[in-house]
This record gives C-alpha cells, sequence and structure tokens, in this order.
C-alpha cells in the first residue's frame, strides 16, 4: 500500500507496519546498511532477521528501512533482506539524506544509514529507531563528520545504539553532538558507550533506568516540537561481550594506520576498518557488534511500548 507523503514520493508500509500505525501500537525503525555493509553474508541475513525477532519479543512491531527498485519500503520482508544480503559488494547505495532522490529517480535498490532511516521513520511517523552505532568525526580529519549527526540535530526520532563507533573520534563526535542540541541519555550508564567497549569516558546528560523513564523523556522532546531534534539512547554492549578498552584501542588504531597507508577514502573507510578491526580481534568486535545490535533492539522495543503507554 503506498501513503502519498509531502517530499513528492511515496512510501510503501508493509501491511504488518501499518496497522501497528493506525492502531497506535509500538513500532521500532531498523537500517539496512548493516545487511549490505556491515557484515558479511549469512551473519548479516542472521543479525538482521534477530533485531526483528528480538523487537517483537518486547511487545513491539519491527520496521526493516530500504530502498527496493527506487520504492522507500517501511517493513521489509525476509525475503528482500536475503536478496539485499546477497547484492555483489558494491551495488548497493549506501542511502543517507544526499543520496534519497539519487536512488528514487534511478530506481535503485539501497540501505539506509542512521541519517536515511531517521528522515524515513519521522515520514512514516515511527518515533524510535535501533541501530549499533552512529556515525561521526573521523579521526585525524575533524572536518569529515558524518551526516548522521547533522540528521540527528533536525530530525525528531529517538535513536537507540550503543555510541558511535569505536573507529571514531569520540570526544569530537560528542561536541557536534552538542552542539547540534542532541541530548545524550545514558541506559543504567553515566557515560556514553564505546560501542565494543561499555563505556567511553564521555559523560552523558542524563541517566536513564528504565524504558519508561526514557519514554518521558522523549514524549517531552516530542512535546516540544520543531524545535528539538533527535536524541541518542546510549545503550551499552551486553556485558558479556564487551572488550577492553586496552585491546581495542590497539586494534583500531592499527587499523587506521593500515587504511590511511592504502589509501583508503570516503565510504570505503568504515566497512574496511570495521573488518580490519574484526580480523585483528580475532572475530571478537564481530560477535560483539552482533550482540550490542539485538539488545539495542530489544531495549528500543521495550522503550517504544512505554512511549505508546503515554
Amino acid at each position: 500500500m503506498h501513503i502519498a507523503i509531502p517530499m513528492s514520493f511515496k512510501i510503501e508500509i508493509s501491511n504488518e507496519v501499518k496497522r501497528a500505525l493506525l492502531e497506535k501500537r509500538p513500532v521500532v525503525a531498523l537500517e539496512s546498511t548493516l545487511i549490505t555493509h556491515g557484515l558479511p553474508y549469512p551473519d548479516n541475513v542472521s543479525t538482521a532477521l534477530s533485531m526483528e525477532e528480538a523487537v517483537r519479543k518486547s511487545g513491539s512491531t519491527p520496521a526493516t528501512i530500504a530502498i527496493l527498485e527506487g520504492i522507500i519500503k517501511v517493513g521489509i520482508s525476509k525475503e528482500d533482506i536475503e536478496a539485499l544480503a546477497r547484492k555483489p559488494a558494491g551495488s548497493v547505495r549506501k542511502c543517507s539524506r544526499r543520496d534519497l532522490p539519487l536512488s528514487i529517480a534511478l530506481k535503485e535498490d539501497a540501505s539506509t544509514t542512521v541519517a536515511g532511516t531517521m528522515i524515513i521513520a519521522h515520514k512514516a511517523g515511527i518515533k524510535i529507531f535501533a541501530t549499533g552505532g552512529i556515525g561521526g568525526v573521523h579521526r585525524g580529519a575533524p572536518h569529515d563528520v558524518s551526516a548522521d549527526l547533522i540528521e540527528l540535530g533536525r530530525t525528531p526520532v529517538a535513536v537507540v545504539c550503543s555510541g558511535a563507533k569505536a573507529i571514531l573520534d569520540l570526544p569530537l563526535t560528542a561536541e557536534v553532538l552538542e552542539t547540534q542540541g542532541v541530548p545524550l541519555i545514558g541506559y543504567g550508564v553515566n557515560e556514553l558507550p564505546g560501542f565494543y567497549t561499555r563505556l567511553s569516558g564521555i559523560a552523558v546528560d542524563t541517566v536513564a533506568e528504565s524504558p519508561e523513564d526514557v519514554a518521558k523523556i522523549i514524549d517531552a522532546s516530542l512535546n516540544l516540537g520543531s524545535s528539538q531534534g533527535g536524541l541518542i539512547i546510549g545503550v551499552p554492549v551486553p556485558e558479556e561481550h564487551a572488550l577492553p578498552s586496552t585491546v581495542m584501542n590497539k586494534a583500531v588504531d592499527q587499523a587506521i594506520g593500515e587504511c590511511s597507508s592504502q589509501g583508503i577514502r570516503g565510504k570505503a573507510v568504515t566497512p574496511f576498518l570495521l573488518k580490519r578491526v574484526s580480523e585483528l580481534t580475532g572475530g571478537e568486535s564481530r560477535k560483539a557488534n552482533v550482540s550490542l545490535l539485538i539488545n539495542n533492539a530489544y531495549i528500543a522495543g521495550q522503550i517504544a511500548k512505554a512511549l505508546s503507554l503515554l
């Protein structure tokens, strides 16, 4: 079913998601970049489906977002996930705000980044979005700022994540978020999670101890209307899969050095670094990544459920 929206393009919402929205039941948006760029096959499929199942277990409805043949889809099927996951590397556009009109006009298949997912989720009426880590400021390149941070400053969607990806400059990322007016909420922790590690040393603006506490903050933000953008709810990686900061810092530093020496730039940087860090940690960082993705989806579902009850 197509639903017309003000930006002169259409969103196709799955029947499951459409029913939940119409009945004002909780819905959680999920991004699709992890399927095409974040994890190798078949881990990408199993993780995407596990995230959807985690949202359902929490009492909410999952809505994985992607663009298929130029049509924005909110709530893609298992078959769609499988098809995207099997696409050859580099054949699917990684779609942020600037890429949306390109993918639509060219009738491409595209996966949505944090920024792209936020835009579409907001247009579809979804208030909560779960992901692994947001983009940020790249190390050694303070002018290389992810569009995710700008989007968080202007699109009113709450993003449940484990902080910014560990390969980034976390202190500068936090400063940009502050400039954009984005509140940092620690879920049971007083520091922003460090993605693979539970803490980053960066203080949050407030600590929320329960889904209900987070829901009240989101509700207050939404009631402020257009004066507010998004929020970050920082959920630490489950303790059993967290990596020591010394191990992670060593692996990230080595991966960044290799990336620079090999002349890798642009959109190729993040996939290279994530893959190399996984190799350097003997696969432990990938386990942590999958664990936090599924955990974040579950907690986002709990928060969405609490928000729906307000």
